[in-house]
Parts: C-alpha cells; sequence; structure tokens
C-alpha cells in the first residue's frame, strides 16, 4: 500500500511539472557596447632621477639634491602635495668587468621615482620642461585621465544599453518574434578609458614640451536577456 502511495505521488508531481515545463519562459540574449568621449582634464607622471656616485652615499646625496630640486619645481608649478607620491627609492651596486679579473664593484647608482597628478593641462608642458631643468632624467609614463569620470562612464554605460536594445530588437523582428520584458541585466566590467588621438587638439600653451592630450573614449559592455513574447 505504501509503494502504491508513492507511486501515485510521482505520477502527480510529473503531471503537474509537465506544463511548467512547456510554459518555460523563452529568452533571447543580447551584449550590448558602447562608449563616450570625453576630454581629460588630468594627467599622470612617473618621473625620477637616476645618479651616480663612487660610493653608496654619494650617489644618495647626488639624488636627494637633485629631487628635492625637482619636487620644489613641481610645488611651485601649482601641484598639490597630495598628488605627489614617491613610487620607489633604490640603492645599487654598479659593477664593472674586466677580461681576466673578477668583476668589482665600480661605484653606485641612487634613483629615485615620483608619480604625479598633474591638474592644469595648461601648464604641463612648462612642469615637465622644469623638471627635466633640475635633473629629473627618467620619465617611465604620461598618461591622461578625468578627476571626476562618472558623467562619461554612466554615458557609456547608457549607450550599452541602447546598442543591447537595438541587438534584441533586431534579432526579433529578423526571427519573426515579439520581444518580451527585460529578465536580467549583466555589467560586462567597468567602463574603461582609451585614449584617442586628435589632431585638432591644441598643445600646451606654455612654453616647454609640446603636449596633446587628445580624448579619452569610455567603453562598457553590457548583456542583457529578454523574454521572448507571443
Amino acid at each position: 500500500m505504501r509503494h502504491t502511495l508513492f507511486l501515485l505521488a510521482g505520477i502527480c508531481l510529473m503531471a503537474l511539472s509537465a506544463p511548467l515545463a512547456a510554459e518555460a519562459t523563452r529568452t533571447i540574449t543580447v551584449t550590448g557596447e558602447g562608449q563616450a568621449e570625453a576630454a581629460p582634464d588630468m594627467a599622470l607622471i612617473t618621473l625620477g632621477v637616476v645618479s651616480a656616485g663612487a660610493t653608496a652615499r654619494e650617489a644618495t646625496r647626488a639624488n636627494s639634491r637633485a629631487m628635492a630640486d625637482i619636487l620644489a619645481e613641481i610645488a611651485g608649478a601649482g601641484v598639490a602635495e597630495r598628488d605627489v607620491q614617491t613610487a620607489g627609492f633604490n640603492v645599487y651596486p654598479r659593477w664593472e668587468n674586466r677580461p681576466n679579473e673578477a668583476a668589482r664593484i665600480a661605484g653606485f647608482i641612487a634613483e629615485n621615482r615620483v608619480t604625479v597628478r598633474a591638474r592644469d593641462l595648461d601648464n604641463l608642458g612648462a612642469l615637465l620642461d622644469a623638471v627635466t631643468s633640475e635633473g629629473a632624467n627618467r620619465f617611465e609614463g604620461l598618461s591622461f585621465a578625468l578627476q571626476n569620470p562618472e558623467a562619461a562612464e554612466d554615458a557609456a554605460h547608457a549607450d550599452a544599453v541602447a546598442d543591447a536594445r537595438r541587438k534584441a530588437a533586431l534579432y526579433a523582428e529578423a526571427a519573426g518574434l515579439t520581444l518580451g520584458p527585460i529578465q536580467t541585466i549583466t555589467e560586462g566590467g567597468g567602463a574603461a578609458p582609451v585614449p584617442i588621438a586628435r589632431a585638432e587638439m591644441a598643445l600646451s600653451r606654455e612654453a616647454g614640451v609640446p603636449v596633446a592630450p587628445g580624448e579619452l573614449s569610455m567603453r562598457a559592455r553590457v548583456t542583457i536577456v529578454y523574454a521572448i513574447g507571443d
């Protein structure tokens, strides 16, 4: 009797689940990509000084003097203290190799690097020229960014959603289907800036190293699942 009840219960569950399976929501999944352009208003610079000396102390002193002058120029250009940060300091021996002789220390090298956020792009060329004149002899990178990227990011995400909606409508019409409501929206990664060269962008107006900021393109991706209507 007990086995019979279990069998009847299983048959009832199968009967109930069959219509549910048949009524499973049909969907279409699309991925949209969007972008928004904006002119940068900040530069990120990594620069430093490499100094040599007969001893580690001599190399360090020479390096410290040059870096102090460079930091003074950076401050004089109006860069706030919070926008300047030491990125690395290193002292190491300079080895000399001679034929038939063991390698020996011929002196020492001191390196000091800082990262700078320059928020005044009009004076960026003059700043680069000034720090070079004061002894900066190593530049490891210059890139451009937005101080407040939220508006460009939002525009890129909105463009990605519009692109996904356009694709979904196109596919549905081509397949003779009707789009239903959105089921899920998944962000495919945060909006990332990509530099774009613009020939019409003006160079730095101040005397010094010519700099062309160009534009940044914020790019975003979103995946949307639509239900397919009747």
